[in-house]
């Protein structure tokens, strides 16, 4: 698994995503995992992030879905979900705090300020 989730990154980080994170959400009651984000340089960077993903990824994994709006695109895996997503998106949805919730088991937690 760690190999896969390296290939991806490694995929990611050659062609200028940004900000990649993984989150290991094993026994965290959630549908997959792992999740990857990243950050694209823009809508078409986005666009071309998954083609290099698809070409580079094709012998070794096999996409389920992938949704694809403009600015931010799902790529199922099965056990693993990659969002790309616009800078504006990245920050308009927030999805590390909802993953860094689920990762460190404190998903259900109020926040407190």
């Amino acid at each position: 698994m760690q190999t896969r989730i390296e290939n991806i990154t490694d995929v990611l980080d050659t062609n200028k995503a940004e900000g990649i994170e993984v989150f290991d959400l094993r026994e965290k009651n959630y549908f997959v995992n792992y999740a990857i984000i990243a950050s694209s340089l823009g809508a078409r960077h986005t666009a071309a992030l998954l083609n290099h993903l698809r070409k580079d990824l094709k012998s070794t994994e096999e996409f389920n879905h992938v949704d694809e709006s403009g600015d931010w695109i799902v790529i199922d895996l099965g056990d693993i979900l990659i969002h790309i997503m616009t800078p504006e998106y990245r920050v308009k949805y927030d999805m590390e705090s909802f993953l860094t919730k689920l990762a460190d088991g404190k998903e259900g937690e109020d926040e407190e300020a």
